[in-house]
């Protein structure tokens, strides 16, 4: 028992002698080496609003409990985000296998089967035996380290991907209520066209029309009618990708507003320097860097020797000789040191692989980062210009109706046309689905908007604990 408490002593000096670990880089070092030609400015440059921190819950602000329902619905039976929930159990089951060996394996071997044993070697016993390599340079630490990195770089993916559904659901909710008011104003001007047709067939009958009129009256008919026609298949397939997004069956059977939701409240935007840090996205990537790296430096550790401490008990007897007379059970105590000392380069190669992959991480980084911003500032621009034309639109859709009714009365008294109330019936169907493709992409981008800065549609979960963490143990 004296020299297993020996070897003990030299085996806990040796563990609390290992090296420390390396930390990845810092963000803003990483920051500085994935984006070098990227100045981050104090503020947007695109109009904004206030700056003050961005907020979470912004499905609440369009105050839609069909959406709401929607956007849980999806994010229980979406397959995408199941795929994710997957993900994420298979890293933090990595995670648990790249720690296991800091702590000692212990395996039972027990053999008999009567006075052959079972294999004819008239052997019979049983035995423990422990194995428990000492980590000194890091080697075992720095592959759960880069586990860990991955477990919290997939269940930030998996937290981006929850965001995004819930973004995706509110923009084709938002879609498809815009293709049923669309088919709706052109049943509107099907019906005005009918009456154009109408009107020329009273005016034909009386003598004050021609042939001409009526046949223009009625082609404008029918073009109207394809259209209806075309427009009520964008709204079934706005419909079957809702319900595709749901799980549900495409049916087309999803019921959807009939107008579309009131524009929310300016949306407080936050700082650039805060986005590389907010986004889901972003800091998973960061977290792949950190896992990268870890991978580096378990590749290195794995070319130094590696020094094992092995224990056993074992207790053997035999029906068929007789066995040298020895104590019983027997125990026994050791050690064992494994050094590569020429592989063919293999291990160098490894250390050039994991440091290739590495520079790809943070390549990665640098690229969701640049897209992160352009993301913002598109959805800035883009909500802002978007305004502008509703308040255009909305006075062209005024003056076209005015302008409809004139030529109407005009033609009615005989001092214009019918073409002349066709054109002006077009612009006015123009002005009227432009402006309303207008309101909806504003909602659109709004949506955008909440998802490029980061903001989550619930309130925030907790962030996942450092990457250096301890693993959980089996």
């Amino acid at each position: 028992m004296g020299a297993l408490r020996s070897i003990l002593a030299v085996a806990v000096a040796a563990a609390l002698a290992g090296c420390a670990l390396k930390s990845p880089p810092e963000r803003d070092e990483l920051a500085a080496q994935a984006l070098p030609n990227l100045k981050v400015p104090p503020g947007w440059t695109a109009q904004t609003g206030a700056s003050s921190a961005v907020d979470d819950r912004w499905l609440a602000s369009f105050n839609d409990p069909q959406l709401d329902a929607l956007v849980q619905e999806a994010l229980a039976y979406n397959p995408d985000l199941q795929v994710a929930a997957a993900r994420v159990e298979q890293a933090a089951a990595y995670v648990k296998v790249a720690g296991a060996t800091l702590y000692p394996q212990v395996n039972l071997l027990a053999r008999g089967g009567g006075k052959m044993s079972g294999d004819s070697s008239g052997l019979e016993g049983v035995g423990v035996f422990l194995n428990w390599e000492l980590d000194l340079w890091g080697r075992i630490r720095a592959g759960q380290a880069g586990a860990q990195s991955q477990y919290d770089s997939a269940a930030l993916d998996a937290e981006y991907a929850r965001q995004s559904i819930a973004a995706l659901a509110a923009k084709s909710w938002f879609l498809a209520t815009e293709a049923r008011l669309q088919k709706a104003i052109a049943e509107d001007m099907v019906a005005a066209s009918a009456r154009q047709v109408g009107f020329a067939q009273d005016r034909l009958r009386v003598g004050l029309g021609d042939e001409y009129d009526l046949t223009l009256a009625q082609a404008s008919l029918a073009t109207y009618r394809d259209s209806v026609r075309n427009l009520d298949l964008a709204y079934q397939q706005a419909l079957r990708a809702l319900e595709a997004l749901a799980g549900r069956y495409p049916a087309a059977a999803a019921s959807v507003p009939a107008q579309l939701a009131a524009m929310p409240a300016p949306v407080p935007v936050g700082m650039p320097s805060e986005l590389l840090e907010r986004r889901p996205d972003v800091v998973a990537a960061e977290r792949r860097v950190a896992a990268a790296f870890y991978r580096v430096e378990e590749a290195k550790a794995a070319r130094l020797p590696r020094i094992s401490l092995t224990a056993a008990v074992t207790s053997i007897s035999s029906e068929l000789f007789v066995l040298k007379q020895q104590d019983n059970p027997v125990w026994s105590l050791g050690a064992s040191l494994l050094q590569p000392l020429f592989l063919g380069g293999q291990l160098q190669a490894q250390v050039e692989i994991r440091t290739g992959e590495q520079k790809q991480a943070v390549a990665e980084y640098g690229k969701t980062g640049a897209r992160a911003f352009g993301e913002v500032e598109n959805a800035l621009s883009a909500g802002f210009a978007l305004e502008e034309r509703e308040s255009l639109l909305k006075q062209a859709v005024a003056d076209n109706a005015r302008a409809l009714e004139l030529a109407n009365v005009r033609y009615r008294v005989g001092s214009g046309d019918l073409r002349a109330v066709q054109q002006q019936s077009l612009a006015l169907y123009a002005a009227r689905t432009a402006l309303l493709r207008v309101q909806s992409e504003r909602l659109v981008q709004r949506v955008n908007l909440y998802l490029a800065l980061g903001g989550s549609f619930e309130e925030r979960p907790p962030e996942p604990q450092a990457a250096a963490g301890s693993a959980p143990r089996q």
